[in-house]
């Protein structure tokens, strides 16, 4: 399933930044930008930014940005699930992880990620997918934020409420590992019964162990 990527943009004041949310962002464009120094919750900004550059090149990846001119401030990705998750096990085409979202400490606390997720479901095609995202407590700023786990994981449930991802129930070993941990989900509107049912299986796969 490969489908034209449709680009939105909007404007954005965030701590007396002006910034531009857009995408999905091409690889070229991508490319040219700068990333922030504060960008380093998965790995240093520079290998981050090569790395995203490389999931805005698959047919199903997607990035939407947070920039100030052309210096990165935020970041979400969507792709397909890694091949070494389960939730590639259905080799599902119309099942899309938001990867990673990321916002800089200059712009935090003001909404940027609501507002990037919010681009990134304007376009329609988004119906078409099962949409997942993985949360996992090792991966939070904890300290950045200074929140809790718990106040952590409230904050992460709300953000991904905001487009219709709601928590769904799974005994995905890792997800299982800690309590706040978590699987949310949002099943667009055109997803065949096939491709959910599909899903189900992959989210429970020990049901009759007891």
């Amino acid at each position: 399933m490969i489908h034209t990527k449709q680009f939105f943009s909007k404007h954005m004041t965030a701590n007396g930044h002006n910034l531009i949310i857009e995408g999905p962002v091409s690889p070229s464009d991508l490319a040219a930008m700068r990333f922030d120094e504060g960008l380093k919750a998965f790995r240093i900004p520079e290998e981050q930014h090569r790395a995203l550059v490389e999931i805005a090149e698959l047919p199903e990846g997607r990035i939407i940005v947070a920039r100030e001119d052309d210096l990165v401030l935020g970041y979400v990705t969507f792709l397909h699930p890694d091949p070494l998750e389960r939730w590639s096990q259905a080799k599902l085409e119309d099942l899309l992880e938001l990867g990673a979202i990321e916002v800089s400490a200059k712009v935090r606390a003001s909404s940027v990620g609501k507002e990037m997720i919010r681009v990134a479901f304007l376009d329609d095609v988004m119906e078409d997918y099962i949409v997942i995202t993985t949360e996992y407590y090792w991966h939070w700023d904890l300290k950045g934020t200074g929140l809790d786990v718990w106040e952590y994981r409230k904050a992460m449930e709300r953000l991904m409420m905001t487009v219709g991802m709601v928590w769904m129930a799974t005994d995905d070993p890792e997800i299982c590992s800690h309590p706040a941990n978590c699987l949310m989900a949002r099943i667009g509107k055109r997803v065949g019964q096939e491709s959910i049912l599909a899903f189900d299986g992959m989210r429970f796969q020990n049901r009759f162990l007891y």
